[in-house]
């Protein structure tokens, strides 16, 4: 009988380069919000649909606001129990429900509101500024998070995420392209990689997203030397379409945004990662 394929440890982010890939990423994502929202059809543009189900464009800026505001409001709340068990970050991605799943209090009272342009726009500036001095906290801290104890670290990896997802999400909504910074693209791309490995754990497969990402996954024969038989390849953006839902792998192959070789290099059981 062959040994239960071994999960690879978490992989460790530094908290410095965390918080400053975060402050980058959301500083483009505050200038393209506020220039839509400052635009001659902003009421228009912000009630054009997205690719998240019957979400518009204001209620996916009002819960990217929303996200942002947690580590806040966690902060000030009692610390958790130290003996709780803390969230794992590879186990955090399943947890999460995409954001077409359902549509957070937040945005639905901002839909039924009609909230103006200008105020929409200071809802987002105003989370990106208390999430920035939130920041500043103690990486160590342990904060309680719906999912559970987390250290400050781990959530703002989180928010990272959400954040990337989002801009992309918002750039797919507007048509205009957003430049993510290039350390928070890479932290995402591993995060995202990881949970893969954690969900499907095995040797059988190498998932390789360069130039950020190279996994092992799916049960089955171990790879040890030479050319992996079975390979998947993609560049960083198709990977987190893929793994939180907004692509679909069937559509990502047939377009030649992945490559996959092998019997096993099919990876549309374990994709997408958010459930």
């Amino acid at each position: 009988m062959s040994p239960a394929p071994r999960t690879p440890r978490p992989r460790a982010y530094d908290p410095a380069k965390v918080r400053t890939a975060l402050e980058a990423e959301l500083r483009v994502l505050r200038e393209r919000v506020n220039a839509l929202c400052e635009g001659g059809n902003a009421d228009e543009a912000l009630a054009a649909p997205t690719r998240l189900g019957d979400w518009t464009v204001r209620e996916l800026i009002v819960h990217i606001a929303a996200v942002l505001e947690r580590l806040p409001r966690y902060l000030a709340e009692p610390a958790p129990d130290p003996a709780a068990p803390r969230v794992d970050l590879r186990s955090y991605v399943p947890l999460l429900r995409t954001a077409a799943a359902s549509v957070d209090e937040e945005a639905r009272e901002a839909t039924a509101a009609g909230a103006e342009p200008r105020a929409v726009a200071d809802r987002l500036n105003t989370a990106v500024d208390r999430l920035t001095e939130a920041a500043a906290a103690d990486p160590a801290t342990v904060i309680t998070s719906r999912f559970g104890p987390m250290t400050v670290a781990d959530f703002l990896v989180t928010r990272l995420l959400e954040a990337v997802v989002h801009a992309d999400d918002l750039a797919a909504a507007t048509g205009v392209p957003i430049t993510h910074d290039r350390q928070a693209l890479a932290a995402v791309t591993r995060l995202l990689a990881d949970a893969l490995a954690a969900r499907a754990p095995g040797g059988s497969v190498e998932v390789r997203v360069p130039p950020f990402a190279v996994i092992q996954c799916v049960e089955g024969p171990r790879h040890t030397r030479g050319t992996p038989p079975n390979v998947v390849e993609t560049d960083p953006l198709t990977w987190i379409r893929l793994a939180t839902g907004r692509l679909a792998w069937a559509a990502a192959v047939e377009e030649a945004l992945v490559s996959a070789s092998g019997e096993r290099a099919d990876l549309s059981a374990q994709l997408p990662l958010l459930s």
